[in-house]
């Protein structure tokens, strides 16, 4: 009975964790890390600031948790979602339309991470998260590559279709608005027919 207790109390701690950093995360995406107290969090929470900070030390803490874990998980999502015996070409898109997922489903924790990206003070976060920020531009050129290979693009600058891939999709933060036009996911369907086949008609 007792280990039945502490299963149900560990869940309940989880889900208390993951409503405090999507809370955190809108919180810092629309004031920003300075704008935001353990205060603001703990009432968006709907909790007391000690049951706060039973879960966590301080705001440092919970921001770095949020923009470490975001670059990490993207990674993470994108990759489980490019299928298998697929053609380069496939994969690739793939990659854009997991990207707009992503994008859909953890937005605040996005756009917090993006804000925090250059402006951590502590070294080895932005160390760390500029590998999962690496190992994410690679992959994308890693499929451009293939599919260059595999002849089904021209020979073409790598790391600069890679740089335009990425750049169309980080940038939609700036005007997406989730209740108006395309959801995210579509929309990165649309980038990958308007950059890989072109605009012109056939």
């Amino acid at each position: 009975m007792a280990r039945a207790a502490s299963t149900v109390e560990a869940g309940d701690s989880a889900e208390r964790i993951l409503q405090i950093l999507s809370e955190s995360a809108r919180l810092f995406a629309t004031n920003g890390y300075d704008g935001t107290s353990m205060r603001d969090i703990a009432e968006a929470c709907g909790i007391s600031k000690s049951l706060l900070y039973h879960h966590f030390t301080d705001k440092d803490e919970i921001f770095a948790r949020i923009a470490l874990g975001s670059t990490r998980e993207l990674y993470q999502f994108v990759f489980d979602r490019l299928p298998e015996g697929a053609t380069p070409t496939e994969r690739l898109r793939a990659f854009m339309v997991a990207t707009g997922e992503y994008f859909q489903r953890y937005r605040w924790a996005w756009l917090a991470s993006t804000s925090a990206f250059w402006s951590d003070p502590e070294q080895r976060r932005q160390k760390e998260r500029m590998m999962w920020r690496d190992r994410y531009e690679g992959l994308v050129r890693t499929l451009i590559q293939q599919a260059i290979d595999a002849g089904e693009f021209r020979p073409l600058d790598v790391p600069l279709a890679g740089r335009l891939v990425l750049s169309a999709l980080n940038w939609m933060h700036r005007w997406y608005k989730p209740d108006k036009g395309m959801p995210a996911p579509q929309i990165a369907d649309a980038y990958f027919d308007m950059i890989f086949r072109g605009l012109r008609a056939e």
